[in-house]
């Protein structure tokens, strides 16, 4: 009932400030910045017709998160759940979709582990990101599998003219967590290039509860150390080329699921991430662009029991796209392009088959004339397991007036089952079809002198949908979900403060024959409320954040019901010089005791130090 109260309250509080108060971004004029995941070609968020969040490095430090996965909360409609605290397991469920329908890229090139099909954000070193594009909404029709939930791609810092520009940044906080990152970046007219370091170490908690199999009375600490490198170069014709590498290393304690809790043994995990890229840019003609990129995405993971080897990951992702943009007329863009993908998975585990290619031809129409604007997309993918499948994408926008503009959307996805749930030993299903998914939302937007909002209602009906089947103690499509949605998103400024807020109300119902027929999906929580204040005053800047999350359950059968819960964080900087800040962070201010995966627990109250500097 708590809960319930304050997720009603919230919603009031976002009524209230949507009367007088910008969209989800710390700077009020983030709606102007370009963005390139909604269609794979540059235009400003106020004109893509996709919802769409965007992080740059200012809204990334004035947050003072500790993780990728932290960040990412504040995306409307998303939810995670967490193994245990930092560096630990988390999934993400974008619009009450599964865990692994959405794709996740750096730098354009898909990323995530080929066996489960999850990419470890919990590794992704935050200090070297540049910037985060959140597309929610099927992407299908532009990238092919995985995209039925929505798309993430996170930008590595990149280096830009101006002279060398050093930054670093150190921090201390609660589980002797240590933070640390440097870097330098810079370059002219015709070259750039950045370099960076960063590592965190912290004792972490004890992440299971007591009456959870596997139960150790420990901390489980986690480490990581992560670095990465870009560069690029101008020629005088105008053909560009630049190339990117990132490489994440973590070591993670853990509780085992198969020991008693007095069995006190040490259990761990020591993981890669390696994504490495390179693009080539050039214009035949004034009216048309090529991009030519290729690049490869790496997951690994040992894990060990009692100091005893214990089994071996390694997936590897290999892509390769070529993409044409055509300004066929003014405001008129026609892109047609080829994707090549090859996923291979090797290690301890044997599979019945360790390898699949995918070619995708896609075609894409983006139009703008007066009042009305559109894209119109079509994709078909030739999978080496699971034949053809076409799917489209069609979007329409119209200014009410200069200020109000609704949009309607329609689109289809897929998805291919993963290397585990086709052939992991006693457990897969090699007889699995690829998920499909149906989508239409409708949006309405506004902008004003005050700030802007936004409010999209969307519905998902998804098809042989991949859950766990008890009959055959395995995954099978067995399962159907039609999950009904609306998102209100509301930024301004007002007195003196700027307000960010977005509320997410959804209905994600599972729709199989069976027994489970009519229960909720699913970790997924029905309610989801964000709000950031900041103020600056000075050399200080204060802010803080409420999350808040409803009720869900943790199992299909809708017997383990996890509570509904409310975060408070309170921030605050000081301004040394406009190079050098001092920032403090108290994490969980009321020290809410909840769980986002049944068993497993969440940091209580925490209070981090940092201190930057960045070179102007």
């Amino acid at each position: 009932m708590k809960s319930k109260s304050f997720l009603t309250s919230a919603a009031v509080v976002l009524c209230g400030v949507s009367s007088g108060s910008q969209v989800f971004a710390a700077e009020p004029n983030q709606l102007e910045d370009s963005v390139v995941t909604a269609t794979r070609t540059a235009q400003t968020a106020e004109q893509s017709l996709s919802a769409i969040t965007v992080f740059d490095r200012a809204d990334i430090e004035q947050s003072q998160v500790n993780s990728v996965p932290e960040l990412l909360r504040k995306v409307p409609g998303v939810s995670l759940a967490n193994n245990g605290g930092p560096g630990k397991s988390t999934s993400l469920f974008m619009r009450g979709t599964e865990s692994d329908h959405v794709l996740v890229m750096i730098d354009g090139v898909k990323i995530g582990s080929v066996s489960s099909g999850g990419a470890a954000l919990q590794d992704l070193p935050l200090e070297l990101i540049e910037r985060i594009e959140v597309v929610r909404g099927p992407r299908s029709s532009l990238y092919g599998s995985e995209a039925i939930g929505g798309v993430i791609q996170i930008f590595t810092r990149k280096g830009r003219s101006g002279g060398a520009k050093p930054f670093f940044s150190a921090g201390y906080g609660t589980h002797d967590s240590y933070t640390g990152s440097a870097g330098v970046s810079g370059g002219d007219d015709k070259a750039w290039y950045s370099l960076g370091v960063s590592s965190s170490d912290t004792d972490g908690i004890n992440v299971k509860s007591a009456n959870v199999s596997g139960y150790e009375s420990d901390d489980d600490g986690y480490r990581n150390l992560s670095g990465s490198l870009s560069a690029g170069y101008r020629f005088d014709n105008g053909l560009e080329l630049d190339g990117n590498v990132l490489k994440a290393k973590s070591h993670n304690d853990y509780d085992s699921v198969n020991r008693s809790r007095t069995s006190g043994f040490n259990a761990n995990a020591d993981g890669e991430s390696n994504v490495y890229g390179g693009r080539a840019r050039f214009s035949p003609f004034d009216i048309w662009q090529v991009t030519l990129q290729v690049g490869r995405s790496e997951d690994k993971s040992d894990a060990y029991t009692d100091g005893s080897f214990n089994s071996r990951f390694d997936s590897r992702r290999d892509t390769a796209s070529w993409q044409n943009d055509l300004s066929i007329a003014e405001g008129q863009t026609l892109t047609l392009g080829t994707d090549y993908q090859r996923d291979e998975i090797s290690g301890s585990t044997d599979y019945d088959s360790d390898s699949r290619d995918n070619n995708g031809y896609f075609i894409q129409y983006l139009g703008d004339v007066g009042r009305h604007d559109w894209q119109l997309a079509l994709r078909r993918d030739d999978n080496e397991q699971f034949g053809d499948h076409q799917t489209g994408n069609i979007a329409y926008g119209f200014a009410l007036t200069d200020w109000l503009r609704s949009t309607v959307s329609y689109g289809t996805a897929f998805k291919a089952p993963t290397f585990n749930e086709l052939y992991f030993p006693d457990y897969g299903n090699p007889n699995l079809d690829a998920e499909t998914s149906q989508s239409l939302e409708i949006g309405l937007t506004g902008q004003h002198a005050w700030g802007h909002w936004s409010i999209n209602a969307f519905r998902n009906e998804i098809d042989d949908l991949i859950a766990y089947d008890s009959s055959i103690q395995g995954p099978s499509n067995v399962d159907k979900a039609r999950i009904n949605g609306v998102e209100l998103v509301v930024a301004s400024q007002l007195l003196g403060f700027d307000w960010n807020a977005n509320y997410t109300l959804m209905d994600p119902e599972n729709q199989s024959s069976g027994a489970n027929d009519g229960n909720e999906l699913a970790r997924r929580a029905k309610q989801l409320f964000n709000l950031d204040v900041d103020r600056r005053i000075g050399r200080f800047s204060i802010g803080g954040t409420v999350h808040a999350e409803g009720q869900r359950y943790d199992d299909l059968a809708n017997t383990k019901e996890l509570s509904g819960f409310a975060t408070v964080d309170l921030r605050g900087e000081y301004r040394l010089t406009e190079e050098w800040r001092l920032q403090s962070r108290v994490a969980n201010l009321l020290g809410a005791d909840y769980e986002t995966a049944e068993g497993y627990n969440q940091p209580g109250q925490a209070v981090y130090f940092s201190v930057r500097y960045q070179a102007l």
